[in-house]
């Protein structure tokens, strides 16, 4: 009996993504010692209510810390949040006989076989009101004591995503564990648990936000659970928060989470909703949406898509959105400090809200929910493929850095069309009719080449309105340059990839390369192979897609360009043929040009008050001496790169890589092909290359090989793009601008600018 005494106090935490709906708690060794338990027994867990758990070791960052880490379930089955300090002891575990299970939402309906729920639920301790999931532990990383826990848990799953479940009764009473003699019987529709507790959304089901979360708890769920503590202060609660950020972030799942861990009632107005046809109609029901949350408090209170009804009143038109901004404002000055009651307001335009209701008293805070970075894509898609039966050859990290731009609904979209590709692999299999095997459903598998397709179909909807692309090239691809590689990438990858190094040296990195020389050296090559080296989204733009007829319209495309650039930073802005976009300034007469008016604006953008953070603009040009001398002064672009013509080791160099992929045959000496192309770019040797394959299967449809008499024919036929004119001027030009500076060179056209 002394045994069953034996407790300790621990700090409740958040669970690693991996162990999300297993019915797991990493908990330190020194507490296990303490409680007399080894990993993979079972632990109680004494909050508002009793839980039970699998306990696990810790990682190796949390072993001195005297804290639990439980999933959103556990917290919620135990009713406890993160920060608590709880009871944690030795469960007193029978075998469980017999369980009842239902679905956990009201609209799901469902049917499956005992012998599928057993498979699940193998060694997992119940007790009756948990909500459980059913995920299973799926390939555990890590040797050691991982091993020791592994056997707990199988790597079947019941369906093709997580289903959660709430255990209706267990028998006998108690905490339970289930083994192959346990009988299971699945409820077909939701059945109202004997204590209602909220586990449909809860922080475990957000990733990618960085520390928005955090903010958001300190704003919301702080005051909501522990008001004493801002009544200590003598201070007032916030009383509402705004979430911006582009679409699909998950504004919106925050705000459920926040409200499901805070355990308060959940309102939620959408716009068009209120919106009535009689006069004060939308007013009124804003008003009972305020009355009744006061009188359920604590409560939140979500505006989705607020800028909708409140729009800035100087701007709108219609009479009813002012009348509901008005009723809005004075509702929230309504709201007193002690009646617990906080608003939550969600937008992706934020600037189009009146700013009445964007001050301290009002939304006192206004958080970022912005494009998640590499680690938080990671984490997302951890979250969406949690119930999904994973092929080995499936590497989630490999699919982060290839989902540039994506944010949390397009992960959800990729999960989704990758588990279609899954199901439609099996199809041709089974007969609809007859019912689907249960070895059928064993054994299907979510593959690599799943989520390939799924990828071709998914566009990132954050960068929807303009070209995004992910780099596909690597320096491996670029020939010769050596100088010029390595200006790119000490001024691009470094501080791209190091970002905290020049903050600590108290340095600015370079915001803008400007990459001239001669037609066909690379240049397009190497932007895209810098943006590839430094893990950075590619956004390729030419004059074209930017000027317009209308007025006005050109520049709000290059200052959407750029805000969109901020926003899935770190990217690098590549302007094909800039000399066309932004030419010098004052060769018009009267009214002002559109490129003139181009100009001024992506000279405020790139050096205007708002600062660039991880967006570098890559500028490509034959004419430098073309553009606007403002351009080309250090804080614009900082860097003037030349790409020359490439000597014989870069043209050896061009030359392997164009025949890579070409069987050529032994006569083919690509060194001696080298030395006889001098003036040659690199598109010319392409050019080269292709007209040789063109020969050979002139020659002969089925030709195993390309010879060297092909390679000297198309030698023939083609010709250098440069003059040794043209590279003598492109030289001249070099030192001139190294020389003298950017700002004393005379444009060719417009003014002499003295």
């Amino acid at each position: 009996m002394a045994e069953e005494a034996r407790s300790t106090q621990v700090q409740v935490a958040n669970a690693r993504p991996d162990d999300v709906g297993k019915g797991v708690a990493r908990i330190s060794r020194k507490a296990m010692g303490e409680l007399g338990i080894q990993p993979g027994e079972v632990l109680e867990v004494v909050g508002q209510r009793h839980t039970a758990v699998i306990a696990v070791p810790p990682s190796p960052e949390d072993e001195d810390l005297e804290i639990i880490r439980l999933d959103g379930l556990g917290r919620a089955n135990a009713g406890v949040t993160a920060g608590e300090r709880i009871e944690v002891r030795k469960a007193q575990v029978r075998t469980a006989t017999h369980v009842t299970l239902a679905p956990a939402q009201k609209n799901l309906r469902l049917s499956g076989s005992a012998e599928g729920l057993r498979r699940v639920f193998m060694g997992r301790p119940l007790s009756s009101g948990d909500v459980v999931s059913t995920s299973v532990y799926q390939r555990p990383e890590g040797g050691g004591e991982e091993e020791a826990f592994r056997r707990f848990f199988n790597q079947q799953t019941y369906a093709l995503q997580e289903i959660r479940l709430v255990v209706v009764s267990v028998v006998p009473k108690g905490i339970v564990r289930v083994d192959g003699n346990t009988e299971f019987e699945l409820l077909p529709q939701y059945s109202e648990p004997k204590e209602v507790r909220r586990a449909d959304v809860t922080y475990d089901d957000i990733g990618g936000l960085g520390n928005a979360v955090e903010q958001v708890r300190e704003m919301v769920e702080l005051p909501l659970r522990h008001p004493e503590l801002f009544q200590r202060l003598g201070i007032d609660p916030p009383k509402g928060v705004i979430l911006h950020g582009p679409p699909g972030t998950g504004k919106t799942l925050l705000a459920k989470a926040v409200a499901n861990e805070s355990e308060a009632n959940f309102f939620s107005i959408a716009g068009p909703e209120i919106m009535g046809s009689q006069y004060g109609e939308s007013e009124k029901r804003l008003r009972e949406i305020f009355e009744e949350a006061g009188k359920k408090a604590p409560s939140i209170i979500f505006i989705d898509e607020i800028d909708s009804i409140a729009p800035k009143r100087d701007e709108t038109r219609g009479e009813v959105e002012r009348r509901i901004v008005a009723q809005l404002l004075t509702l929230m000055d309504g709201l007193e400090p002690r009646q617990n009651v906080v608003v939550i307001a969600a937008t992706n335009r934020v600037d189009a809200i009146d700013e009445a209701l964007r001050r301290p008293g009002r939304f006192d805070r206004e958080i970022v929910i912005g494009v998640p970075d590499e680690p938080g894509r990671r984490a997302q898609l951890a979250i969406h493929t949690r119930g999904m039966p994973l092929a080995e050859d499936v590497d989630l990290d490999a699919l982060a850095k290839s989902t540039y731009g994506y944010v949390g609904a397009d992960m959800s979209a990729l999960a989704r069309e990758a588990a279609m590709d899954a199901v439609r692999r099996v199809l041709p299999q089974i007969n609809l009719r007859e019912g689907i095997p249960s070895e059928v459903l064993a054994g299907m598998r979510v593959c690599r080449q799943d989520f390939d397709n799924a990828l071709k179909r998914i566009q990132p909807s954050a960068l929807r309105e303009i070209m995004i692309q992910v780099p596909n090239t690597t320096w491996e691809d670029v020939g010769g340059l050596e100088e010029t590689r390595t200006q790119l990438r000490d001024g691009i990858e470094l501080p791209l990839r190091n970002p905290e190094a020049f903050r600590r040296l108290g340095i600015r990195p370079a915001k803008g390369f400007l990459l001239f020389g001669p037609p066909g050296t690379g240049k397009t090559l190497m932007a895209k192979a810098v943006a590839r080296e430094a893990n950075a989204n590619f956004i390729a733009t030419k004059s074209s897609d930017l000027l317009s007829k209308w007025y006005g319209e050109s520049e709000q495309q290059v200052s959407r360009l750029f805000a969109r650039a901020r926003q899935v930073a770190p990217t690098v802005i590549f302007i094909d043929e800039i000399d066309s976009l932004v030419p010098a300034r004052g060769g018009s007469m009267g009214e002002p040009a559109v490129t003139e008016r181009v100009v001024n604006t992506i000279l405020a953008e790139m050096d205007g008050l708002e600062e660039l953070q991880s967006v570098v603009v890559i500028g490509a040009t034959n004419r430098p001496n073309l553009l606007d001398p403002a351009l080309l002064r250090p804080g614009r672009f900082d860097e003037l790169v030349y790409v020359p013509v490439p000597d014989e080791a870069g043209r050896r160099h061009i030359l392997g890589i164009q025949t890579r992929d070409m069987p050529i045959a032994d006569d083919v000496d690509l060194d001696d092909l080298a030395r006889r192309t001098q003036g040659y770019t690199g598109a010319d040797l392409g050019d080269v290359v292709r007209r040789a394959g063109l020969l050979a299967l002139r020659g002969d449809i089925n030709s195993p090989a390309v010879g060297r008499s092909q390679f000297d024919q198309a030698l023939r036929e083609a010709r250098p793009s440069v003059t040794p004119e043209m590279e003598q001027e492109y030289e001249q030009l070099r030192r001139s601008l190294k020389q003298q500076g950017p700002l004393t060179q005379r444009p060719r056209i417009g003014f002499d600018l003295g």
